[in-house]
């Protein structure tokens, strides 16, 4: 099969050749050439002009017929075009089956374009959103939830966690939005039923809060008559006196865990401190070192104490008191005698660090991932002994969160550990003094 362009090269010669002959019989050669590449001329401007009805048309369903190198031309733009209606009805039916199949999701799914404008939403977000067809399409998501939270959520485009608010048509139900971004910084938004979740949380935390509540009373109630009892006949029975010994040190010890659930329930009912004052972590931190200090000398620990006392700390300093003694006494309790544990507070660009360092036994690295959680313990006999109730990490986790920072925990088996609160800089506040002093430090 010729080549189509050769082959209308062909033809074309052929009729300049015709034309050639004609004008010598006529002995007009020239005008006869003159006319035949005229009428050519005119036969591809027609041709062209065709094409160009054609590409203007809205329906492209039927492609204009011709012959030679248009002919084929035409032809190619039949087949691309079939091509493409192919491939068009395909890509068709799979937005319609995954339109189909996220309307029956209960999770409700919203597209956002780059401006935060409502694109498209399945049937979910109308019952939990409250969207409507066609009135909200191109309507800004911000107009229809104004929660000042859902606003910095999406200005500071921060989408690593997720946003729990409640939802703007009915303030029963509890959501939970994960925004993806793709394309062009357009958005995709999951919104999730959280509500009985929610429930349950509360309902164990209000569990667990009711029944440390009313331990307390039983529990002290208990201690007091061990003490009476020590005292009445420890002297005479030495075997009582042990066994009386025992279980102080055990209702001690439960004591101590009725106070840490309390703790980390309160820490759990609200996301973020109510009052966040300035606090002087210099005194704050002594304290500390004493409380720490007084467990030491038993061990002949090595204790230092470092305070950059340039700046406040903003938040609640019963909650972060309770944290760094958690931190500072654990170091000391699993050091061995004759080690060292380290405490500093430093400030710089990126915020406050406390940090307790110890040259204690260490921790393996498939145990730091889960140190945080309730009641793990990396060797239940050595914690039990040390009198530990396995809430400290986690109470210290849970001031981290709702002071908005992080804690992070570095460690080497038989080497030692060290434990790092990060704060963020807005909660660092500088004072207001004329002392050059910046640093304090202090070796027991």
């Amino acid at each position: 099969m010729q080549h189509p362009v050769k082959s209308q090269f062909k033809h074309q010669l052929a009729l300049l050749g015709l034309a050639s002959m004609l004008g010598w019989a006529l002995g007009a050669i020239a005008w006869s050439l003159v006319l035949a590449l005229a009428g050519m001329l005119l036969w591809h401007s027609w041709q062209l002009h065709r094409l160009r009805v054609w590409l203007r048309k809205s329906d492209h369903r039927t492609v204009p017929e011709s012959r030679g190198v248009w002919g084929d031309l035409f032809d190619d733009l039949h087949r691309l075009l079939n091509r493409h209606r192919k491939a068009e009805d395909k890509l068709r039916q799979v937005i319609g089956r995954v339109q189909k199949s996220t309307s029956a999701l209960q999770d409700a799914v919203v597209m956002l374009d780059s401006s935060g404008d409502l694109e498209w939403w399945n049937r979910s977000a109308r019952r939990l959103l409250g969207l409507r067809r066609p009135d909200d399409v191109g309507e800004p998501l911000t107009n229809l939830i104004r929660d000042p939270r859902f606003l910095r959520y999406l200005e500071r485009r921060e989408f690593a966690e997720p946003l729990e608010l409640p939802s703007p048509i009915n303030k029963r139900l509890q959501l939970q939005f994960t925004v993806t971004e793709f394309g062009q910084s357009d958005r995709l938004m999951i919104i999730r039923d959280v509500t009985r979740l929610k429930q349950l949380e509360r309902m164990r935390r209000d569990f667990v809060g009711n029944a440390s509540h009313e331990l307390r009373t039983p529990l002290t109630v208990i201690r007091g008559y061990l003490e009476t009892l020590q005292d009445q006949f420890g002297g005479q029975q030495p075997r009582l006196l042990r066994a009386l010994q025992q279980m102080e040190g055990q209702a001690k010890r439960m004591g101590n865990l009725v106070t840490d659930m309390l703790m980390l329930s309160r820490l759990e009912t609200t996301d973020r401190p109510m009052d966040e004052l300035p606090i002087d972590i210099g005194r704050l931190l002594r304290e500390v070192f004493e409380d720490a200090s007084a467990l030491a000398p038993d061990k002949e620990l090595q204790l230092q104490l470092e305070i950059d006392e340039r700046y406040l700390l903003l938040g609640q300093e019963r909650e972060l008191l309770s944290a760094f003694t958690n931190l500072a006494t654990n170091a000391v309790k699993y050091t061995p005698s004759k080690g060292r544990v380290n405490i500093r507070w430093q400030v710089d660009a990126l915020g406050g660090q406390y940090e307790v360092c110890d040259t204690g036994v260490g921790i393996e690295a498939h145990h730091l991932e889960r140190l945080a959680e309730r009641f793990y313990r990396v060797d239940n006999g050595r914690s039990s002994a040390q009198g530990g109730t396995g809430l400290g990490l986690a109470i210290v986790k849970h001031v981290m969160i709702r002071h908005g920072g992080m804690l992070e925990v570095d460690s080497n088996p038989g080497k030692g550990s060290c434990f790092r609160c990060h704060f963020p800089a807005k909660l660092m506040q500088l004072k207001r003094t004329d002392s050059t002093e910046s640093a304090l430090l202090i070796e027991s």
